[in-house]
């Protein structure tokens, strides 16, 4: 269901049913679920890439699974496959790229939209497939996306469902950054290793800090960046850094 790597310190999480474009069914659920876990523990890992393999990143829900009277109900899907995986990419302290190689549609789209950073192959799309089925957006969608994009554009999208190649995409502001095809590959992996050998304690930070800017206020935000860039300047990564810049040399950076 998922081909999970660890090159270094970075790890791949592979989403691997490309005969149905990497729809995610509770097996593929529980998997990505496990492999974050499993990042989240291991302290070699600095970076985390997520990708899927063939012609898609994502199809969303498979449909299949839903319509099988043995399958999970509905409800079930939503609390127990996807709300964790957003959860877990969004409290995980490690940034996530979504290396998104194909289409992304429905929930797909918007796990890939709840990464750090997003990177797309210019050929591949993104679809807010939902409101073809009579579903809302679920996986963040409706708190993401209106983040990104705003209200206008992102409701336009949700109930049109219409589908944004990677390169609208970028220039809308709801991804970093749309690649050529040729240059998908080595772009994805220059960014994922950069990451891995930044500050991770102050990425980690900084990643709690936008998780909170939706709900505080200027002071409240004010006293957090405060605490934080207290934490920040007692990190082994601060001091190698000032130092590095003073005696005029790269930093090397060990993620403490």
């Amino acid at each position: 269901m998922i081909i999970f790597e660890k090159k270094g310190s970075i790890a791949h999480i592979t989403l691997n049913r490309p005969e149905k474009y990497n729809s995610i069914n509770q097996e593929l659920a529980f998997a990505i679920q496990s492999a974050l876990d499993d990042c989240a523990q291991d302290k070699a890992i600095r970076a985390i890439v997520l990708t899927g393999t063939g012609k898609a990143f994502c199809a969303g829900q498979d449909l299949g699974e839903i319509v099988d009277p043995s399958g999970p109900p509905l409800n079930d899907i939503v609390s127990k496959h996807y709300n964790p995986i957003v959860m877990r990419i969004r409290d995980i302290e490690l940034p996530v790229i979504a290396a998104v190689n194909g289409v992304a549609a429905g929930a797909g789209a918007n796990i890939a939209l709840a990464c750090d950073v997003v990177i797309a192959k210019e050929s591949a799309s993104f679809l807010q497939a939902f409101s073809k089925i009579g579903l809302i957006p679920d996986s963040g969608g409706t708190y993401t996306l209106p983040r990104l994009i705003g209200q206008a554009r992102a409701s336009a999208l949700m109930m049109l469902a219409e589908k944004v190649p990677a390169k609208e995409a970028m220039e809308m502001g709801m991804i970093y950054k749309s690649v050529p095809d040729e240059e998908y590959d080595g772009y994805v992996d220059k960014i994922a290793n950069k990451l891995a050998n930044m500050p991770t304690k102050g990425l980690a930070y900084t990643k709690k800090l936008l998780n909170l800017t939706a709900t505080n206020n200027m002071e409240d935000q004010l006293a957090l960046e405060h605490e934080y860039q207290t934490k920040a300047g007692m990190t082994a990564d601060y001091k190698e850094g000032v130092n590095a810049f003073l005696e005029k040399r790269k930093a090397v950076f060990i993620g403490e």
